[in-house]
């Protein structure tokens, strides 16, 4: 009988931690976007694509609809939020890929690179 009490003590408690724990994650990373960064890391300039995520500032999923951020792929002068100038060498910011759990989620763009509100 205790095990079967305690058994449902844990479970009342996963079920009532898990929403709130996924709202604070929901808020913070809306926080950190308000200002075009992640971690202290700008969200534009001099990308690199990175192989490995264990090699990555942040991990990114390329989206169609529903993004935290539009990105404009550029040549050269990445210097608004969301241009990203992609570089082998001398990166500013290290982007893995990813399809599942991504830190934020970027759709490609033609112009109008930048937050999405």
């Amino acid at each position: 009988m205790k095990l079967i009490t305690t058994i449902t003590l844990i479970c009342m408690s996963f079920f009532m931690t898990t929403p709130t724990q996924k709202k604070d994650a929901i808020k913070e990373t809306t926080i950190k976007l308000n200002s075009c960064e992640f971690e202290g890391k700008k969200l534009y300039g001099k990308i690199q694509l990175v192989e490995h995520e264990s090699q990555a500032d942040i991990k990114v999923q390329i989206v169609n609809a529903f993004a935290d951020l539009k990105v404009r792929f550029v040549e050269n002068f990445a210097d608004e939020c969301g241009e990203w100038q992609i570089v082998e060498n001398g990166a500013n910011l290290k982007v893995y890929i990813t399809e599942n759990f991504p830190d934020i989620k970027i759709q490609p763009v033609s112009s109008f690179p930048g937050l999405v509100k």
